[in-house]
C-alpha cells in the first residue's frame, strides 16, 4: 500500500473511532466537566498514546505528518478530547526521545496504552509566556532529588499517573533547567482545584504542588540543564498538534454551518442562496483550505529535521489557530441566535479553540519565536 494510501487509511480509522466513541457524548462530557479516561483507554488501544514513540517500548512508531491527521480528525468530535491526548502524547514522547532505555522501559508501555497518562508541568503562576523564568526547585540529595514548587493550568493533573515536570537545578535561565519524571504517587504530591473554564471543560486543569517531593537520581531526564531543551523539542510537535486540534474543531463547524445554511429558510428560499453567506463561506473554506496546507508542510519539515523547523511550527501554529477560531466563530454567526445555544454544539467549539491562541505560547510569543529566527538568519 502506498503512503498516502496508509494515511488515508489511518484517517478514516480515527475519525469513525472520533464519530463513534467522542461525538454523540462531547456536549455532555463538557456539561458534565467529566474526563472520559475510558475512551481515553480505547484511544490507546488504537495506538494513539504513543504515536511517534518507538515500537519497541509499544510506541506506534508513526510520523509528525500523520499526527496532525489523527487530531485533526479526533478534533471533529471534540477539541478538547483531542487536545489532551496530544498533550499525553508530547509527554510521552518526551521520556521516549529523552530518557534511557530502562526510563523508557519503565514508563512507556503503560502510557503508550493509555491505561496511565501522563501530564506536561512547565507553566507557573509566575512564569507562563516567560517559561525559562520559572522558579521550581530540584535540589541535589544523596539519593536523588527534592522538588519544591507549583506548576499552574496543568491539563489531567489529579488524575495522570506520571508528570514530566521542569525544574530549575542550577543557575537562572534556561540552561539552568532539568525535567524529570515525577510519579503520582510520589510524597509531597498534590493538587489544586479544578479549575472552572470559558472551555476545555471535558479534561481537568489544576495545579501542581510539589512540596519536598523526592525522586530518586534515576528520574532524571537527560543531564541536568537539558530540562528547558528538552520542554521546547516537545512543543515543537505540541503547537503543531494543537494547531491540528484547532482545524478540526473548525471544520467540524463548517460543516454544521453549510448544512444548516441549506436546510434553514428566509426571505423566500434558503438561506445557501444569498451571496453575502456565500461569500463568507468561501472565505471560511480558503482559512481552512490555507491551514491544512501549511500545517502539513510544517510536519513534514518536523520529520526531516529541516533548518528553521522550530519556527515554522511557531508561524504555522499562529496562522492556524488564529484562522481556525475565525472560522468556527463565523460559523456561529451563521447559525444566527441558534449558534449561541448549547444543543448545536457551534458554541461549544467556538469556547474550547479559543485557549489554543494561548496555550503552548501564546500567539504573541509564536511571533516572537519566528522574529528571532528571521533576525539570525535561519529562515
Amino acid at each position: 500500500m502506498a503512503a498516502s494510501e496508509d494515511i488515508a487509511e489511518l484517517s478514516a480509522m480515527v475519525r469513525q473511532f472520533a464519530d463513534d466513541q467522542i461525538a454523540p457524548h462531547a456536549g455532555q462530557w463538557d456539561r458534565d466537566k467529566h474526563f472520559p479516561v475510558d475512551v481515553l483507554k480505547a484511544a490507546g488501544e488504537l495506538g494513539l498514546g504513543g504515536i511517534w514513540v518507538a515500537e519497541d517500548v509499544g510506541g506506534s512508531g508513526l510520523t509528525r505528518a500523520d499526527g496532525v491527521r489523527i487530531f485533526e480528525q479526533l478534533a471533529t468530535a471534540c477539541p478538547t478530547v483531542a487536545a489532551y491526548i496530544s498533550i499525553h502524547n508530547m509527554a510521552t514522547s518526551m521520556i521516549d526521545t529523552a530518557g534511557t532505555q530502562e526510563q523508557r522501559e519503565r514508563w512507556i508501555p503503560g502510557l503508550a496504552s493509555m491505561g496511565q497518562l501522563a501530564s506536561y508541568c512547565l507553566t507557573e503562576a509566575g512564569a507562563g509566556s516567560d517559561a525559562a523564568a520559572l522558579r521550581t526547585t530540584a535540589r541535589a540529595v544523596d539519593d536523588g532529588y527534592m522538588l519544591d514548587g507549583a506548576k499552574q493550568f496543568i491539563s489531567g493533573a489529579g488524575t495522570s499517573a506520571v508528570y514530566v515536570v521542569m525544574a530549575r537545578t542550577g543557575g537562572s535561565g534556561a540552561k539552568g533547567v532539568s525535567a524529570f519524571v515525577v510519579p503520582a504517587d510520589a510524597e509531597g504530591l498534590s493538587f489544586g482545584a479544578n479549575e472552572a473554564k470559558m472551555g476545555w471543560n471535558a479534561q481537568p486543569t489544576r495545579e501542581v504542588v510539589l512540596d519536598g517531593v523526592h525522586v530518586p537520581a534515576d528520574h532524571l531526564l537527560g543531564e541536568e540543564g537539558q530540562g528547558f531543551a528538552i520542554a521546547m523539542r516537545g512543543l515543537d510537535g505540541g503547537r503543531l498538534n494543537i494547531a491540528a486540534c484547532s482545524l478540526g474543531g473548525a471544520q467540524a463547524a463548517f460543516d454544521a454551518a453549510l448544512a444548516h445554511l441549506r436546510t434553514r429558510e428566509a426571505f423566500g428560499g434558503p438561506l445557501i442562496e444569498q451571496q453575502s453567506l456565500q461569500f463568507a463561506l468561501a472565505d471560511m473554506a480558503t482559512k481552512l483550505h490555507a491551514s491544512r496546507l501549511m500545517l502539513h508542510d510544517a510536519a513534514d519539515a518536523l520529520d526531516a529535521g529541516a533548518p528553521g523547523a522550530s519556527a515554522t511550527c511557531a508561524m504555522t501554529k499562529r496562522f492556524v489557530t488564529d484562522s481556525c477560531f475565525e472560522v468556527a466563530n463565523s460559523a456561529l454567526q451563521l447559525f444566527g441566535g441558534y449558534g449561541y445555544l448549547w444543543e448545536y454544539g457551534v458554541e461549544k467549539i467556538v469556547r474550547d479553540l479559543r485557549v489554543h491562541q494561548i496555550l503552548e505560547g501564546t500567539n504573541e510569543i509564536m511571533q516572537v519565536v519566528l522574529a528571532r529566527s528571521l533576525v539570525k538568519g535561519r529562515r
